[in-house]
C-alpha cells in the first residue's frame, strides 16, 4: 500500500513539476535540463509534504532528522533527473518532454528506496 501512496504523492508532485518545466521552457525560453533540474525541486517540495502525511504517516523519525535526508535525495534526484533529461535531448535528440518522461520513471524507483530505507526509516 505504501507504493500506491507513493504513487499518487509522486503524481501531484510530479504534476508541479511538469508544469512548471513546461512554463520555464516554453514561456521563458529557458533550456530542458536547468528547467528539469528546478521543476524537480518544486516537486520536491510537495512531495515532502505528502510523503511525511500519507506515504510513510506511520513513521517515528523527525523532521530535523527526515529533511536533511529528503533534501539529500531530492537533490541526488534532480541531478539524475537534469542529467537523463540533457542526455534525452543533447545526446539522442528526443524532445525533452519524451526525455523527462523516461528520466521520471527510471529515478521514481530509486528515490521510493531511498525515501522508505533511509528517509522515512523506522
Amino acid at each position: 500500500m505504501q507504493f500506491f501512496w507513493f504513487i499518487i504523492s509522486g503524481g501531484i508532485a510530479t504534476a508541479l513539476h511538469y508544469a512548471v518545466l513546461i512554463a520555464l521552457v516554453e514561456l521563458l525560453g529557458m533550456s530542458a535540463a536547468p528547467a528539469a533540474t528546478i521543476g524537480t525541486l518544486c516537486g520536491a517540495a510537495v512531495s515532502y509534504l505528502l510523503n511525511r502525511r500519507v506515504t510513510f504517516a506511520g513513521t517515528t523519525t523527525g523532521h530535523g532528522q527526515a529533511v536533511p535526508r529528503f533534501i539529500a535525495v531530492a537533490l541526488l534526484s534532480a541531478f539524475l533527473n537534469g542529467l537523463l533529461v540533457w542526455i534525452g535531448v543533447q545526446t539522442l535528440g528526443w524532445h525533452y518532454m519524451a526525455a523527462q518522461a523516461l528520466a521520471t520513471v527510471l529515478v521514481m524507483g530509486l528515490t521510493f528506496r531511498l525515501y522508505r530505507n533511509w528517509t522515512f526509516a523506522q
